[in-house]
């Protein structure tokens, strides 16, 4: 037995204790990890490279708008798109093709109901018109090839946010699992399969139908690697008949809607120099959360508007998935909550300033701008992921102004 100053001299200080504990959790912690394996992916991009590779072999498959080589190609793809129109409108010359309409869909998550309502009454309302381009970002990427296609998709538009459920989007990993061992906290397998259950074999025909009577469909994803924004080309992939091209479109719209952190990011397979790499692509709205266009293609408007040379009208609709007004709440005194509450409102200010840009976008190239977004009479709380009930009243609601005629803001409200 031992004496009291010799058990004195063999008791750990509390500073060996929590080394002692340190080690044990961290070796414990280290087995673990040993013992299980992370996803692993194929070299990043270069970097420099970035817009050089390609997925499907195509030239204008997508475009990375803010590199300046991209850009001028950009642009070259939507002035061939303008050649395209004269035929599909039997017109000899650009002064006179009918107004030039461009949609933008923003993200916002379950708030893609609204947008989607608001389409779906505007068909009924009779003054809906087709669009020549149309814009989505993550929940407005699945929006959008509906929008694109034209009211005839109204039934599968109204499907999709009114009879999906969050076992259609997700099944959770678990916190431990996804934090430490996945790439996210859910798995976005169920959104896939929902997904390719919608767009199939025949919308994309109808796709490709589009781009060759000069209409545009972009979609928005985010390039992490790069840390650069991209516009796929839909239109173009589509009318490709490359045996991937639906599942590639699919996995666009995927990629769009990945939040990082709550959905795996979208691995695409590139090839550069005849090296396979592989890019990873999460949400649009990393970057921006709804696009009308980038300025490089409207230069050649603005050099006519310049000489004061005629234009084709141009009226521009902006669907903003979410509230323009500060939406209060009592926020815990707690990490996760300040933390949470302070990510919410970064996202809602960037949110508006794309409606600024947008907006200042539109008044510098002579285009008629309208907005639409969540009104503060929208009194339902979301009350966890896709909701149901959530999503079908606000489908309704949007669904009810578009019915008997949106007032479309001619400028964003000054919050």
């Amino acid at each position: 037995m031992l004496d009291r100053s010799t058990e004195a001299q063999s008791a750990p200080n509390p500073r060996t204790r929590r080394e002692i504990l340190r080690l044990t959790i961290g070796g414990a912690l280290a087995t673990a990890l040993a013992g299980c394996s992370t996803p692993e992916r194929l070299s990043a991009v270069p970097r420099g490279r970035a817009g050089s590779p390609t997925v499907l072999g195509l030239a204008n498959e997508r475009y990375y708008p803010w590199l300046p080589a991209q850009g001028a190609a950009l642009e070259r793809e939507f002035l061939a798109s303008f050649e395209r129109l004269y035929p599909s409108y039997e017109v000899s010359s650009r002064a006179k093709l009918p107004p030039y309409h461009v949609l933008s869909v923003s993200g916002g998550g379950e708030n893609g109901a609204f947008g989607a309502g608001l389409l779906c009454g505007w068909t009924e309302q009779g003054t809906r018109p087709t669009f020549q381009l149309v814009t989505g970002v993550s929940t407005g990427a699945l929006t959008a090839p509906f929008a694109f296609l034209g009211s005839a998709y109204d039934p599968q538009l109204r499907a999709v946010y009114t009879d999906t459920k969050q076992s259609d989007v997700l099944s959770e990993r678990g916190l431990v699992a996804g934090v430490l061992f996945e790439d996210a906290l859910a798995d976005n397998l169920p959104l896939y399969k929902t997904i390719s259950r919608y767009l199939n074999e025949e919308m994309m025909v109808a796709i490709a139908r589009g781009y060759d009577e000069g209409r545009m469909l972009m979609i928005g994803t985010s390039d992490l690697d790069a840390q650069l924004p991209v516009m796929w080309n839909i239109g173009a992939i589509a009318k490709s008949g490359h045996p991937r091209a639906l599942d590639t479109v699919r996995r666009i719209l995927l990629a769009s809607a990945a939040v990082p952190g709550a959905f795996p990011p979208v691995m695409f397979d590139v090839t550069l120099d005849g090296q396979p790499h592989q890019e990873m692509h999460v949400d649009g709205g990393a970057f921006v959360q709804a696009f009308l266009y980038p300025s490089v293609v409207t230069r050649s408007r603005r050099e006519l508007m310049r000489k004061g040379q005629a234009t084709i009208p141009a009226r521009a609709f902006v669907l903003r998935n979410a509230r323009l007004d500060p939406e209060w709440a009592e926020v815990d005194r707690r990490t996760m909550g300040i933390a949470g509450r302070a990510i919410s409102t970064m996202i809602a200010a960037s949110g508006y300033n794309d409606v600024l840009r947008m907006y200042a976008a539109a008044k510098r190239d002579g285009v008629d701008f309208n907005l639409a977004f969540i009104g503060p009479d929208f009194k339902e709380t979301l009350k966890e992921p896709f909701e149901q009930s959530f999503m079908r009243a606000l489908f309704d609601y949007g669904y009810q102004r578009g019915k008997r005629g949106y007032e479309w803001q001619k400028q964003p409200p000054v919050v």
